[in-house]
């Protein structure tokens, strides 16, 4: 027998899955790592715990799985996109890596938004924000000097460790995409938008396809992952695309509804959309696009809640399934580090109203999770107006559509049925898109059909929507009288 590996690499955990080339799960396993926020507004990660949850996962998986090391046909990894990282002329990182919520490059973003927003639109379907490289390199260019001068190479994460592995420096187009240095339209680096960040395209890597293989695992690599040395690795590609493939979305008009760090509501069209409140890139099947709305803070609101006030998962969820609709007016924002759709506005900030003494801290876990899917029906709302057809059936995606009670919550909050399937991770289709590569899956869709499965389906409470659409109106004037205050911080 053969397998696949597929390794992703999130906004806080890497997680691995181990395929059979019949289709089958074969081992799984998780490592978390930290975010650092040294001061407001900023986002970073060590890219040694990057390198370090890589090679705990691969010895992990080799033990759980039993399998050896020469049976594994290639590898493949994803991640976040528009995570970057600046490095020396010896590959070596200059400081952490900047992660895609960092929202200290707002001025920047601001001022090219107002001096050059239309053309850079034009060419990268997107205007200027706080989540892409360009003004984040602004940033760092105007605040770290001393950084931004030694800049030889600029690595997206998966890249990065996908080097440490083959020495290779190169990306996909679709993560390429993400940074806002890329010009959609002739599939290139574009220089004038280099010149605007004070970059050369020459310190960006070389742009390949998500399926090519790049390279092999080194010696070095191999003996400290205890992956075989010449194991084929491939490019791979973003995170989000990779549980949108997972899903089994292949097709126009299926949707997706992600609660993983970011929350997202992707539709397959066979175009771009471009508009300012959706993220717009291409589908690893040809001609598709998966243009999506934008929550910044889904299920790492609930990751952040968890880690400050205790608790742990299961047992925090219980509580807030006690706890009946509306959480007995207490209602979260999750707008930890700004919000994107519909908004675009980096500096709203998150917060509980409502508190009264008779909340529990379950009152709270309710309000957290409710306060997610009312950010993603907020979402839904700005997609509806676009007129953008999608099928009346949803695949949830993301580690938090496995808790049953916010999959419920979020059924009820958008109204549309969520189906599962048994593994939307993101490793899942980067070892699906191994197979691609590998010759074992003929397309996507061949992958889709011999790959994914099915579990169950969630549909909404038509008394409980009628809830949570009542409940929105409150939600919506609380954002409404709270974002001039944040502005003037």
């Amino acid at each position: 027998m053969k397998y696949l590996l597929g390794i992703d690499f999130g906004g806080g955990a890497s997680k691995a899955t181990l395929l059979s080339v019949e289709g089958n799960i074969v081992a799984e396993n998780t490592v978390e790592y930290p975010t650092f926020y040294p001061q407001v507004g900023a986002a970073e990660q060590n890219p040694t715990d990057w390198i370090e949850a890589l090679k705990e996962n691969c010895h992990a998986l080799l033990q759980k799985s039993k399998v050896s090391a020469e049976d594994i046909l290639n590898i493949t990894l994803d991640s976040a996109t528009h995570t970057s990282l600046v490095c020396d002329k010896n590959f070596k990182p200059l400081r952490n890596a900047i992660h895609w919520t960092d929202t200290r490059s707002r001025t920047q973003a601001d001022r090219l938004r107002n001096s050059l927003g239309e053309e850079i639109f034009k060419k990268t379907f997107h205007k200027p924000d706080t989540i892409w490289t360009l003004p984040q390199l602004l940033w760092l260019k105007e605040n770290e000097p001393e950084v931004f001068e030694k800049i030889e190479y600029i690595f997206f994460e998966k890249d990065y460790i996908r080097h440490y592995l083959t020495g290779v420096f190169c990306t996909d187009y679709i993560e390429a995409e993400g940074s806002m240095l890329f010009n959609c339209n002739t599939f290139s680096w574009d220089e004038e938008l280099c010149a605007l960040a004070g970059v050369k395209a020459s310190s960006l890597p070389t742009v390949v396809n998500p399926t090519d293989v790049i390279g092999a695992v080194t010696r070095k690599a191999a003996q400290e992952t205890g992956l075989k040395e010449g194991t084929p690795v491939i490019c791979g590609t973003t995170d989000t695309v990779m549980e949108v493939f997972a899903s089994g979305a292949v097709e126009k008009g299926d949707v997706t509804v992600k609660l993983a760090t970011a929350g997202r509501i992707c539709v397959i069209t066979d175009k771009a959309y471009p508009d300012r409140h959706l993220v717009n890139y291409s589908h690893i099947a040809k001609g598709l696009w998966y243009p999506g709305t934008a929550t910044k803070a889904a299920a790492s609101s609930y990751r952040w809640y968890r880690d400050t006030f205790g608790g742990e998962y299961k047992s925090l969820d219980q509580g807030a399934e006690k706890i009946e609709i509306g959480a007995e007016g207490l209602i979260f924002h999750p707008y930890l580090n700004g919000e994107l759709t519909p908004y675009a506005d980096p500096m709203l900030c998150g917060s509980f109203t409502g508190i009264r003494a008779t909340h529990t801290k379950a009152h709270f876990t309710r309000a957290v999770l409710e306060g997610v899917s009312l950010s993603l029906l907020d979402s839904k709302f700005y997609l509806d107006s676009l007129n953008i057809p999608y099928k009346s059936v949803a695949t949830a995606i993301g580690g938090g559509t496995k808790g049953k009670l916010w999959r419920q919550i979020t059924a009820d909050a958008l109204g549309i049925a969520l189906k599962v399937t048994e593994s939307s991770d993101s490793s899942f289709g980067s070892a699906m898109l191994g197979g691609i590569a590998a010759g074992v899956f003929s397309d996507p869709a061949d992958a889709v059909k011999k790959c994914v499965k099915e579990v169950d389906i969630t549909y909404p409470n038509s008394e409980n929507t009628a809830k949570y659409r009542k409940l929105f109106e409150d939600y919506k004037k609380i954002h409404d009288a709270l974002a001039p205050i944040y502005q003037s911080r």
